[in-house]
């Protein structure tokens, strides 16, 4: 166990913990991954806004239902959700392994960027009588928006891989 902060202040959680290994016992048979203590409902937020951009080229008017989303941070989500163990997720947050959330937090702020990045292409796009890549453009951040945020699932599940800069750049074809 450590209790030393990183160098964001944050403190490093590790699965030996015991305030860790106490979440780990409640979250047995939940929503909330045992090992993790991370929950995929939080994609939900995401799988929306991808849902959104992909109709976008068809329906130029959801440009603006798009631009209303907005980031919302993990324990944000479960305060507002209606799921069962919402509690849980909320209180675990705090002792997600330094190893999962990491990577997690890296990823999340991945999908916020590209979140914002591909709305003003999108806007860009429309502004400019471009459909046609509008489209395209929707189909391959909505590709790289999915990735990411099965990328999310997996941490979630228990995987430590993330994607950097220069991987996103290349499936975007920058």
């Amino acid at each position: 166990m450590s209790d030393e902060p990183t160098d964001d202040g944050e403190q490093i959680i590790t699965m030996d913990d015991p305030r860790y290994l106490a979440l780990h016992e409640r979250a047995k048979g939940t929503n909330v991954n045992e090992q993790t203590l991370l929950a995929t409902d939080y994609l939900n937020h995401f799988n929306e806004v991808v849902m959104l951009l992909e109709m976008i080229p068809d329906m130029p008017d959801m440009l603006d239902e798009a631009k209303e989303w907005q980031p919302k941070p993990y324990k944000d989500h479960f305060a507002e959700s209606s799921i069962a163990d919402r509690e849980l997720a909320v209180e675990a947050y705090d002792f997600v392994p330094t190893k999962y959330k990491t990577p997690f937090e890296q990823t999340i702020s991945q999908l916020n960027r590209l979140v914002a990045s591909s709305l003003g292409r999108l806007e860009q796009d429309l502004a400019e009588g471009n459909v046609d890549l509008a489209r395209e453009n929707a189909s391959a951040l909505s590709i790289t928006l999915q990735r990411l945020t099965d990328m999310a699932g997996g941490i979630i599940h228990g995987s430590e891989r993330t994607m950097d800069q220069s991987e996103i750049d290349v499936l975007l074809g920058d």
